[in-house]
């Protein structure tokens, strides 16, 4: 594997994680109705980190290797998604549009999985989790939008 690829598609990562910090959670979405196998705040970041970790290494094991361009595309739109999710749900306050987002998502991890584990199985591995865990946010996201119904949207005019 090379290094400075792995250096590449970690700064994707970090970039992708930065929406956290720029929209972070805070006391509206404490307040909304959440289901009681919500995962505790503490785990968000340690998923999270080691979820980034792990597919900045799929990325890296998987680029350059033949037959590797439905991987890196995959990879790519998976990355773009991810990044949407969170000012949409978090800055937007637009639960039901984060869900479309996080449908897109949920498939683009799936193919990502799908086409790295074709390339290599390590890096195929390496996403099983965030495709675990995209399936729990997919569902909390579901929930959340059904537990609150009439949660006011936030403009942009409002940010």
């Amino acid at each position: 594997m090379d290094y400075m690829v792995f250096t590449i598609f970690l700064a994707a990562t970090v970039g992708a994680g930065a929406t956290g910090a720029m929209f972070p959670t805070g006391s509206w979405y404490a307040r909304l109705a959440k289901p009681s196998w919500t995962p505790p705040n503490w785990m968000f970041p340690i998923m999270w980190t080691t979820i980034y970790l792990l597919i900045a290494f799929a990325g890296a094991r998987v680029a350059g290797l033949p037959g590797s361009g439905y991987a890196l595309a995959f990879w790519a739109m998976q990355i773009a998604f991810n990044t949407l999710w969170t000012p949409i749900f978090f800055g937007l306050r637009r639960l039901k549009g984060a869900l479309l987002v996080m449908a897109a998502l949920w498939v683009a991890v799936a193919g990502a999985t799908i086409t790295h584990f074709q390339v290599d199985f390590w890096a195929g591995l390496a996403f099983v989790p965030y495709l675990v865990w995209v399936s729990i946010a997919g569902a909390l996201n579901f929930t959340v939008w059904r537990l609150n119904p009439n949660e006011p949207v936030l403009r942009i005019s409002e940010l």
